[in-house]
C-alpha cells in the first residue's frame, strides 16, 4: 500500500526493486523528496508518492513470484546474490545459470581471479 511519502527502501520493498534502483528512479523521473525527519546528515530522504510516482510504480512493479523473499538491506552475500539476481534480465539469469552449472563454483571463482587453478 502506497502511502503519502515513503522512504525508497519501503518503495523497494513493496516493488521488489531494490533501494540503488528506486534512487535512480528519483534522480532520472525528478521525483520529488524531503528530507526525512530525525536522519541526521541529509540523505535520508522521503519520496513524497503522487500521481506520477504511483504512476510509475504501477507500470514497473513486479510480479509477486518474482517479488524478493528476502529483506534488500539484509547485508548477507545471500541476500546481496539475490537481490543482484533479481536486477539481471531473464537472458542475463539463463547465462549465468548456464555457466554455474557448467563450472560450478570453482570455476566462477577461478573467472573471477578469487580462487587459483590447481
Amino acid at each position: 500500500m502506497l502511502k503519502e511519502r515513503m522512504t525508497p527502501e519501503e518503495l523497494a520493498s513493496l516493488t521488489g526493486y531494490s533501494r540503488q534502483t528506486i534512487n535512480k528512479w528519483v534522480r532520472k523521473e525528478g521525483w520529488i523528496t524531503s528530507p526525512k525527519p530525525g536522519v541526521q546528515g541529509g540523505k535520508a530522504r522521503l519520496v513524497h508518492v503522487n500521481e506520477q510516482v504511483r504512476t510509475f510504480i504501477r507500470s514497473a512493479q513486479r510480479s509477486e513470484e518474482s517479488a524478493p523473499t528476502m529483506p534488500v538491506s539484509n547485508n548477507s552475500l545471500e541476500a546481496l546474490l539475490i537481490s543482484l539476481a533479481k536486477e539481471m534480465t531473464d537472458a542475463e539469469q539463463k547465462q549465468l545459470t548456464s555457466l554455474l552449472l557448467r563450472d560450478g563454483i570453482t570455476g566462477l571463482l577461478q573467472r573471477l581471479g578469487i580462487r587459483i587453478q590447481k
